[in-house]
């Protein structure tokens, strides 16, 4: 028998096939969407025209969901419709080109002419909130706008799962990428999300490190540290933002016979720029900003090109001070910054009143 070679044909056909399963989830899910507005929709103004009363709007929800399940099955339940109801109030607004068009009454019109559809409508439009998918919705509309608006750009220009989203809305991403800028620049990041345009644009404060396992009661060196770190390194670039690329632990430099090794050493792409990075597990001291500002020196004067730009020394420590920092450090400089790191995810409410002292 002859045999044949079938592996080109084989992953040719196997890539139309995952392509087209990728089309038709991406279509699945740009009209279940759609559907779950539209449905949100229909029982706002019914709300609005019949009795205004919460135990009405209860007992319509039930009767609904009841009608509904019986003929569709799963995914229509009271709090599922609530949900729905809350996405289209929420949106409402924001989507008011799709949701007032002809074709809301009628799919097919007269003389047998088919009308646009939302669906059709949105494949038209480059609304990009719609690239996300209906569980991603179901956490965005329980958080405040300013916080919306950020986690939805950022979920789409880093393609979020839900579970990463929830992570970073609980890591409290916001607030910390807030604390690090003024009152003008917290306002943007509601409208354009994380823009790096300069280096403090970089920062967060502080760091969350809670995926590494280290306890906050427990003893740990900062070789234990950095392990834990390099063990978990794709989760700790997702911390560190947009961009970085891992290069080299414990990257040793010297001078005159004498070694120094930098802890870490990362690239990002956006800025141009080298990034190392530190690690502190005590109180930040002038000699840790010291070393830093040697670390810097040396890459700027020996590793980088003179098409790259300065470049960013962070030292991550466990407790920071901000007047050490102050008087070490020459005003408005924009290459050595020190941040905390925390092994717990904060408590939101506290950054939050931290914010809006800081805005005011």
């Amino acid at each position: 028998m002859i045999k044949h070679n079938i592996s080109g044909l084989l992953q040719q056909v196997k890539e139309t096939i995952l392509q087209s399963r990728s089309m038709a989830w991406q279509q699945v899910n740009v009209l279940s969407v759609i559907t779950n507005f539209e449905i949100g929709r229909i029982i706002v103004e019914h709300e609005q025209q019949g009795e205004a009363r919460a135990e009405y709007g209860k007992e319509t929800l039930k009767l609904l969901s009841n009608s509904l399940t019986k003929e569709f099955g799963k995914g229509y339940s009271v709090d599922n419709l609530e949900l729905m109801r809350a996405f289209f109030l929420v949106y409402n607004e924001r989507l008011k080109a799709i949701s007032e068009t002809p074709s809301r009454k009628s799919i097919i019109g007269s003389s047998n002419e088919i009308s646009e559809t939302p669906s059709r409508i949105f494949l038209k439009s480059d609304y990009q909130y719609f690239k996300l998918s209906w569980s991603h919705y179901v956490e965005l509309i329980k958080m405040d706008e300013a916080e919306r608006g950020f986690y939805e750009i950022e979920a789409i220009n880093n393609s979020w799962s839900v579970r990463e989203l929830h992570r970073q809305y609980n890591a409290s991403l916001f607030e910390r990428v807030a604390l690090s800028k003024n009152k003008d620049e917290v306002k943007q990041l509601a409208q354009k999300g994380l823009v790096y345009e300069k280096p403090s644009d970089l920062l967060k404060q502080p760091y969350i490190l809670d995926f590494l396992g280290l306890k906050e009661e427990h003893s740990y060196n900062e070789s234990q540290l950095e392990q834990a770190i390099i063990d978990k390194i794709e989760v700790f670039l997702l911390e560190l933002g947009k961009g970085f690329l891992f290069e080299a632990r414990q990257k040793r430099i010297s001078f005159e016979g004498d070694n120094f090794y930098i802890d870490l050493v990362f690239y990002n792409r956006l800025l141009r720029c080298y990034v190392i990075i530190d690690l502190k597990i005590g109180k930040l001291t002038h000699q840790d900003i010291g070393q830093m500002q040697m670390y810097v020196n040396y890459f700027d004067r020996v590793i980088k090109t003179e098409t790259e730009n300065k470049t960013i020394g962070i030292i991550l420590c466990k407790q920071n001070n901000k007047t050490v920092v102050e008087f070490t450090l020459p005003p408005d400089q924009e290459q050595i910054f020190s941040r905390e790191y925390k092994l717990y995810l904060p408590n939101k409410e506290d950054l939050r009143k931290q914010l809006e002292l800081n805005i005011e």
